[in-house]
């Protein structure tokens, strides 16, 4: 629903892998440039309107992707599809505050299954890249409520050679990981923590600090981080990376949007400034940054400015790169990565593409092969039985959070799965099957 640039890299990223695509636009010309350059079926009217949708055929949808250039029409839309019968919808959205839980959850008021922003997506890929290339993202998970860090075990101590059961760990966060000579497994009770291990600690923040005490982690060297352009993606990723992580400087050229950004954003130095401007990157010590990250709604802005911080000296250079056709040159240009906001998009979306009662599907890290699934608790599903405890999930299985209504929490083993709660669970590859069983009833096969 949106036949626009998302909506057409969309639709012909899921026609490529051979699923049958149906696209609704109320534009006629748009409309029938994408019969001509597609391989979809075509429906001409407004998304918001159950007529239209009925002829689309949400009914039997696998997924609705409402991804129009309007927050609430796609919201609206999407609402209606998964009333109407389609078993996903994700609405794409681009103002924060339809994201935020503290003012209102949109998401669960209009049963939509996912709230999708592109420019928070984008931040999460540029923060896995500063952080540690093939690293955990953090800030997606479970709705962004709950954090997952990963951290280098470099010291022995009293919790490093004992079984994790054995480890007083505060309550609320939990080892979900264990990566050790490149191979990464889920953490089990026995295992124990030892030198050279890197984990993934999931829970709130101040929790997850705990933990690292008990394993002397050091917080890691501040690295100073300079962001040109403060729009959604410029603020996401400072928001994310600021404080004890790293120095953020964040460059605007819009005054008011930088007041905004010095409101909002409280440990990140928010500066008036031109990015395109060599002499303002010289005046900001671009040059003695660890990394330069280019966000502004402009590729060629961003090349540009990503190329006179490299003269200029800056380690790592990042960049938001819309255009395919540009991707053969950025790197020649000394930009080390470039995120690309579509392609992005498009990898999230076949995390959406499954059967039953599995909403979602992302990798834990790149090759890793542990996945981080979403899965709904349905009403006489196994997994509602019993406690977690007595639950026999496969080995090589942990449920990481729980959403329950309004609330997200790491759950204990005396805590019990409700129906309408949705499980954030890390599952080998080849335990996915079994997994999946315990959530399903005859009627969520799919």
């Amino acid at each position: 629903m949106g036949t626009g640039t998302v909506g057409t890299s969309i639709a012909e990223m899921l026609c490529q892998n051979r699923h049958s695509v149906t696209v609704v636009d109320h534009d006629p010309a748009v409309t029938q440039r994408a019969n001509e350059e597609l391989d979809v079926r075509v429906v001409n009217g407004s998304a918001a309107q159950s007529s239209v949708l009925f002829q689309a055929g949400v009914a039997g949808a696998d997924l609705c992707l409402a991804v129009t250039g309007s927050d609430e029409g796609n919201m609206i839309a999407a609402s209606m599809a998964k009333a109407m019968g389609a078993r996903r919808s994700v609405a794409r959205v681009y103002a924060p505050v339809f994201r935020d839980l503290s003012t209102f959850d949109y998401q669960r008021h209009f049963q939509i299954d996912r709230l999708l922003s592109l420019e928070h997506l984008s931040a999460m890929e540029l923060a896995r890249a500063i952080r540690h290339p093939g690293s955990i993202t953090v800030e997606n998970f479970a709705r962004g409520e709950l954090e997952m860090q990963e951290v280098a075990i470099t010291h022995e101590t009293a919790a490093t050679g004992v079984p994790l059961k054995d480890v007083e760990f505060p309550k609320g966060v939990r080892i979900g990981s264990i990566s050790r000579q490149g191979k990464l497994s889920i953490a089990r009770a026995e295992d124990e923590i030892t030198l050279g291990d890197r984990i993934s600690l999931i829970g709130r923040r101040d929790a997850i600090d705990e933990v690292k005490q008990l394993f002397d982690i050091e917080p890691p060297q501040k690295l100073g981080v300079v962001i040109a352009g403060g729009g959604e993606t410029g603020y996401h990723l400072a928001r994310v990376l600021e404080g004890h992580r790293c120095a953020v400087v964040l460059m605007e050229t819009d005054r008011e949007r930088c007041e905004f950004l010095a409101t909002h954003l409280k440990h990140t130095t928010v500066v008036n400034a031109d990015a395109q401007r060599r002499a303002t990157l010289e005046e900001e010590r671009v040059g003695s940054a660890d990394v330069f990250v280019a966000s502004t709604g402009d590729d060629e802005d961003n090349i540009m400015a990503c190329v006179e911080a490299k003269e200029l000296g800056a380690g790592t250079i990042l960049a938001i790169v819309g255009r395919p056709d540009y991707a053969n040159v950025v790197g020649k240009l000394g930009i080390d990565k470039a995120i690309s906001p579509r392609e992005v998009v498009a990898k999230q979306v076949l995390g959406y593409l499954n059967t039953g009662p599995v909403i979602s599907k992302t990798p834990l890290s790149t090759g890793g092969g542990i996945d981080v699934v979403e899965i709904e608790v349905v009403a006489d599903a196994p997994a509602t039985e019993h406690v977690l405890a007595n639950i026999d999930f496969p080995s090589q299985c942990i449920i990481a959070a729980v959403i329950h209504e309004n609330y997200v929490k790491v759950p204990g083993a005396a805590d019990r799965l409700i129906p309408g709660d949705t499980v954030v669970a890390l599952v080998q590859d080849a335990m996915l099957e079994d997994t999946v069983k315990l959530f399903t009833t005859n009627g969520t096969l799919g």
